[in-house]
């Protein structure tokens, strides 16, 4: 009666076994399958972001944006760096579809997250291209138009220099990186330059700052004429089609000498052979 059910249950063990089996393998199966079509998937798309990008001259933008020597030790341009992002994205996605197959697990929750981060993360990119588009624009105009002063470099230096930190203070909000501090920090910078600029400007820090404003306002009058100067000299350095034309015109030749810029012409005196003629040159022997 032992020998029968100790029979019984062995036949009840392989039979559960051949069943686990049989789920696993189709599940296995598709989730291979998943991989392999999310990994030429991504491969495309890979490819069509790159040419994407490189069509409408995502990488000219970058280099003007000042992240030109970032990415100079980098083995991939701009563009390359997004179609990776974008490739694995995909990959990311593929996992995430393939684990799925599986039932609810810790690993599809984990992916999942990654994600839905994913998105955040290339708006973060995005932001920080055009910030820095933004801030070598503001620091060339600012050096150009202050270029003749002793700190027009210094200011072009600081505006761009707090445009970059709004820019990564926006850029680590979007991804959710401490926000508990970089927000802080914004309002507390902020807050800072709107007190200076109401103490500063309108009481002048009392005495100290009275004498360093008299200093600095007596520093820009005395540069004010150079400035003007130098904008002078650049315009001078341009001149107009038609100034150029008469101011060629009217230079001496110096192969020539200076008696011979006017030429007149000399009649010769009364009576006197005249060398132009030639009966007069050669005249009639008698």
């Amino acid at each position: 009666m032992s020998s029968a059910n100790l029979a019984i249950d062995f036949e009840g063990g392989v039979s559960e076994a051949w069943t686990s089996i049989a789920t696993f393998v189709p599940k296995l199966l598709a989730f291979l399958a998943i991989l392999v079509i999310g990994w030429i998937i991504a491969k495309i798309v890979a490819r069509i972001v790159k040419a994407i990008l490189g069509r409408i001259g995502f990488d000219r933008v970058v280099e003007r944006g000042g992240l030109k020597d970032l990415l100079a030790r980098s083995n991939y341009d701009a563009s390359g760096i997004l179609a990776k992002l974008a490739y694995y994205a995909i990959l990311l996605i593929t996992l995430q579809m393939g684990f799925g197959v599986w039932g609810p697990n810790p690993v599809s929750e984990l992916l999942a997250g990654v994600v839905a981060w994913l998105p955040k993360l290339f708006i973060a990119l995005v932001i920080i291209v055009i910030i820095g588009a933004i801030a070598k624009g503001v620091k060339t105009v600012i050096s150009d138009v202050l270029g003749g002063l002793s700190y027009g470099d210094l200011l072009g230096t600081v505006a761009s220099l707090f445009v970059w930190g709004i820019g990564i203070i926006a850029a680590l909000n979007q991804i959710g990186v401490a926000t508990t501090v970089t927000t802080p920090v914004l309002i507390a910078v902020l807050a800072t330059i709107g007190g200076v600029a109401v103490v500063g400007v309108g009481g002048g820090l009392v005495r100290p700052m009275q004498e360093r404003w008299d200093r600095w306002l007596g520093n820009i009058e005395a540069e004010i004429p150079a400035m003007r100067s130098q904008a002078e000299a650049n315009r001078s350095d341009q001149p107009s089609y038609a100034g150029a034309t008469q101011t060629h015109a009217a230079q001496p030749n110096p192969d020539y000498p200076a008696g011979a810029q006017q030429l007149r012409r000399v009649e010769p005196p009364m009576g006197a052979p005249d060398p132009r003629r030639s009966d007069d040159r050669y005249p009639p022997q008698r």
